[in-house]
């Protein structure tokens, strides 16, 4: 089997699943191989309900991207989001090892101590992610990359997440369901903020806002690292069940509505216009004004932002986002969202697109849509240290011939797996890669 720097990303939304394969340039910027997406029926506000209907379409995302990308893919890098995963701030504190100096093991003791701090985790719920805030070496406070640095004790916080062990399974099912393994589990707010943000937004305080199909997530960066985060239940489907209510409408109808003739804050006062649409079943067809629909969309848009302003008001850094908001996922491409946010949030926003791309087919997945499966494909990378996802690269296959690959899951093959996989030659690189990776936490 050929290795290679090559991870794939897979969000499996509440109305669309979206795969990614893509590999890190000379430059470490990404370049993407192929992508695939197929619509969801499965999910309802980021929870499984269907397993059958999950699994179905991440196969036909998977083989999509497969096909376009010449990759056989074999594990994948899944987001879960959803209101059962809630977010805890654990304070750690440990003595450097005898030289004096920190070093990688007592990075991962610290990070060990948050994790056990945590008193008040119950048996339903697991650790997702162990995410370092600042650590303070000695007296020296704010330090993101603490190793290198002298002192004789280091203290600091850890944001931790966590979610219900039966949803963080039922995920994991639809993907081996899927003939796939999971290699790593990313809360999407976090992957969609790492997807959209500049280095000078998270440094100088900004909220990320991803409106997704079935919930709306919102993640706080100041000074470089994360520090809240919550899952709104209201979002752009909430869109499209107001309008095919308010018109009398299929579903299909109105999200086309809303996509062709929608629009989220109209102060300009375009010209009206009246709009024609098919009958249900062979009923007579019927028309209305695009006035009547903005004001539906407005109405829900308005109440998502609401909610997203006390979620912000909650956490305590309203004061600290110096650099606004960032609006992402395919709900905030409804014209006039930018501006509707910035008057509910009373913050500078901008439209968050995926960064970081050199090349491949980059034109297909320069959308808000694809910010939380970029996310994860760059989260993946930022912290696999070269730990690469078991594909199997067609494109070597083709020269150097055919080889026979067991099935996906197979008890010995499965178990070496979940081993980490670091090619002998970035050994020497692992310690450079990892202090990179506390930089851009």
């Amino acid at each position: 089997m050929q290795k290679s720097n090559i991870v794939v990303g897979l969000d499996i939304g509440t109305t669309k699943v979206c795969v990614v394969v893509a590999e890190r340039d000379d430059m470490g910027k990404l370049n993407i191989l192929g992508h695939g997406r197929a619509d969801s029926e499965g999910l309802q506000r980021a929870t499984v309900v269907n397993i059958n209907k999950t699994v179905d379409a991440i196969r036909k995302a998977v083989a999509d991207a497969e096909r376009e990308s010449s990759i056989r893919i074999r594990e994948v890098n899944v987001g879960i989001s959803g209101a059962h995963v809630h977010c805890i701030n654990s304070n750690s504190e440990i003595s450097v090892n005898q030289s004096g100096i920190v070093n990688l093991s007592d990075v991962r003791r610290f990070l060990d101590k948050a994790r056990t701090n945590i008193r008040y985790l119950d048996i339903d719920h697991e650790i997702i992610h162990v995410i370092p805030q600042e650590f303070i070496v000695d007296d020296q406070e704010g330090v993101l990359d603490p190793i290198g640095m002298a002192g004789t004790t280091m203290r600091g916080s850890a944001y931790i997440v966590v979610g219900m062990k039966t949803k963080i399974r039922n995920i994991k099912q639809c993907v081996e369901k899927a003939g796939l393994e999971v290699n790593t589990m990313t809360f999407e707010p976090i992957a969609s903020g790492l997807a959209v943000m500049k280095e000078s937004e998270k440094k100088s305080g900004v909220v990320i806002v991803d409106i997704g199909g079935g919930t709306t997530e919102v993640a706080i960066y100041i000074d470089g690292a994360i520090r809240f985060s919550e899952v709104v239940k209201v979002a752009a489907n909430d869109v499209t069940h107001d309008v095919a209510y308010g018109v009398k409408a299929l579903y299909e109808v109105a999200e086309d509505l809303k996509i062709k003739h929608g629009c989220a804050y109209d102060r300009n006062h375009s010209a009206d216009e009246e709009i024609l649409i098919e009958g249900i079943e062979g009923r007579p067809g019927k028309s209305f004004m695009r006035s009547s629909l903005v004001l539906i969309i407005e109405a829900r848009m308005r109440e998502i932002f609401e909610l997203v302003r006390e979620s912000i008001n909650r956490s305590g850094y309203y004061e600290y986002l110096n650099a606004g908001a960032l609006i992402t996922g395919g709900g905030c491409l409804i014209p006039g969202t930018e501006d509707l946010a910035s008057e509910v949030l009373g913050l500078d926003v901008r439209a968050g697109y995926p960064e970081g791309i050199s090349g491949g087919i980059k034109g297909s997945i320069n959308n808000p849509m694809y910010a939380t499966v970029m996310g994860l494909v760059a989260y993946s990378l930022e912290n696999s240290t070269f730990q690469d996802a078991d594909i199997i690269d067609n494109r070597q296959e083709a020269a150097s011939g055919p080889e026979e690959v067991p099935e996906t899951g197979a008890g010995a093959e499965s178990a070496r797996s979940r081993l980490p996989k670091v090619p002998p030659e970035a050994g020497k690189k692992i310690v450079d890669r990892l202090k990179d990776w506390w930089e851009k936490l």
